[in-house]
């Protein structure tokens, strides 16, 4: 069973960084999608950036592109999402989580939306003081 656990959270000021980890174990392929997902007060959950375990392709929501990185340890064990020149507006629950690739006309597929996902770490909170 795919486990995902997500740390790193916290208070930072307009302008900071901080760095996510999420711990990932369970995995039965290579042929996975693991991403960030963020959810603020009184808005729907959406997707910040996700990686292909299978190629290494990375996506990023407009909003965050440029500013954030995912990235993977060696081992692929731990993923990471660094955010630089953080703003007000990131404040959120940050979520991991993962699917599996679907294989569909010679290509792997995976959506970084929520509804694409289908194991979820617990969340951590960061918040973006102005």
């Amino acid at each position: 069973e795919v486990q995902l656990q997500a740390s790193g959270g916290g208070l930072v000021q307009a302008g900071g960084s901080l760095k996510l980890s999420c711990s990932a174990s369970g995995f039965i392929s290579g042929d996975y999608a693991i991403g960030w997902f963020r959810q603020a007060p009184g808005k729907d959950r959406e997707g910040v950036s996700c990686l292909s375990g299978r190629d290494g392709h990375t996506y990023y929501s407009d909003s965050v592109k440029g500013r954030f990185t995912i990235s993977t340890d060696s081992a692929k064990n731990t993923v990471f999402l660094q955010m630089t020149s953080l703003k007000p507006e990131d404040t959120a629950r940050y979520y991991c989580a993962a699917t599996y690739l679907q294989y569909r006309s010679g290509t792997w597929l995976y959506a970084c939306r929520p509804y694409g996902m289908d194991y979820w770490g617990t969340g951590t909170l960061v918040t973006v003081s102005s």
